[in-house]
């Protein structure tokens, strides 16, 4: 009985592990075309979303995370500083638009001249708020906008501050305004009113390097680009 007991351990042992799942942090404004990447990647992934700033923290602290995509470089540098290991490279592009709902359709950046409350993700934190604020600085709009403004969380949180009426008008991504029926654009702002909009992404571990190189092939960018997003190629 006990060499048949044995030889079922040695057998047991002798399966493939299950193995575990890929945990990706990503930016809140990568939600949807991330949901879609990561289901034509096929493997088991754990996605988390929120602002750049608070994901770099969580990993800085500990947290299990194979890849990471920010919506900004700096985040990442951050993370170098702070002595964790990684592998990076620039993956997207974006631009920054003014919005507001979609049955309140304005025109032109002037529309943040009156006295509306304006939804911006954190202004010192996460990119889309620090994007957003260099825009408006740079066209002389932050000294009259700024005591107006809504703060939220991450970029998809400002964006349903708009689509629910929250705030007459806020500043996204314009993939966020393609994702969100609720509004509508009322304008972009130019290239040069704030830094270039890169998404970088990062593995952190060697289980994150296969999913890194699928984010960076060609079916993943045909996915990324009919969500509106740019590559950074082009």
């Amino acid at each position: 009985m006990k060499r048949i007991f044995l030889s079922a351990l040695v057998a047991l042992a002798c399966l493939p592990l299950r193995a575990e799942p890929v945990t990706v942090f990503a930016a809140a404004s990568l939600k949807g075309a991330m949901d879609e990447v990561v289901a034509a990647w096929g493997g088991e992934a754990r996605i988390s979303y929120a602002g750049s700033s608070a994901l770099a923290r969580q990993i800085e602290a500990g947290a299990p995370a194979d890849v990471f995509i920010s919506a900004n470089p700096d985040w990442l540098d951050w993370l170098e500083a702070q002595g964790v290991a990684l592998e990076r490279a620039d993956l997207l592009s974006n631009s920054m638009v003014l919005v507001s709902r979609a049955d309140d359709l304005r025109v032109g950046i002037d529309q943040l001249k009156g006295d509306d409350r304006v939804a911006m993700a954190l202004v010192e934190a996460v990119p889309a708020g620090i994007y957003g604020k260099a825009a408006l600085e740079s066209l002389a709009l932050w000294e009259s906008v700024g005591p107006r403004v809504v703060q939220a969380d991450n970029v998809r949180a400002a964006l349903a501050l708009v689509a629910l009426g929250e705030a007459p008008l806020g500043l996204v991504y314009a993939t966020d305004a393609l994702a969100e029926p609720g509004v509508a654009v009322v304008a972009t702002f130019p290239e040069g009113s704030h830094p270039p909009i890169r998404y970088p992404v990062a593995a952190l571990t060697e289980a994150g390097a296969p999913v890194m190189a699928f984010l960076q092939g060609a079916e993943a960018a045909e996915i990324f680009a009919r969500h509106g997003f740019g590559l950074v190629s082009e």
